[in-house]
């Protein structure tokens, strides 16, 4: 007497042992199957009426079109980096031009002077790139985008 257990990995629920699920996977030359592109049902029931059958590539009807927002926005780590190193640039003048200390050396003073400086610097460079980032989004422009489906693309 035999008796069958079931497997410890599940099969997904659309595969059988013939057909392996193949869902999410990449082609080799990296072009989606005719499959994979979304068709609206209206475009699949024009498609059919037509003549096409699944073994050739299905296009929409009419092109998809969405609603984009373009808009130009600054890179927020740049802006920081660049208020950071003016605000060493401020401490090496501070350090090297000011009266010199017999107790502390001028390295000593550029790091302290570095911590004082660089930190508001890279404060203020962070709410001037959020000021031009707000500025950026009352400029924005509204465009319509259509997908496109390049089949010559290698």
């Amino acid at each position: 007497m035999t008796s069958e257990q079931p497997s410890s990995i599940p099969e997904p629920p659309n595969s059988t042992p013939e057909q392996p699920d193949t869902r999410g996977a990449v082609p080799a030359d990296g072009q989606p199957a005719p499959a994979d592109r979304a068709v609206p049902a209206e475009g699949q029931a024009q498609a059919q009426a037509q003549g096409q059958g699944q073994g050739q590539p299905q296009r929409p009807a009419e092109p998809a079109y969405r609603e984009v927002t373009i808009r130009r926005a600054p890179k927020f780590v740049p802006f920081m980096l660049l208020g950071a190193f003016l605000g060493f640039l401020a401490a090496l003048v501070v350090a090297y031009t000011g009266p010199e200390d017999p107790t502390l050396t001028r390295e000593s003073i550029l790091g302290f002077f570095t911590v004082a400086f660089a930190l508001p610097g890279l404060l203020l460079a962070a709410l001037l790139v959020l000021v031009v980032d707000r500025r950026s989004v009352k400029r924005a422009e509204r465009a319509r985008a259509e997908r496109t489906y390049d089949d010559d693309a290698a």
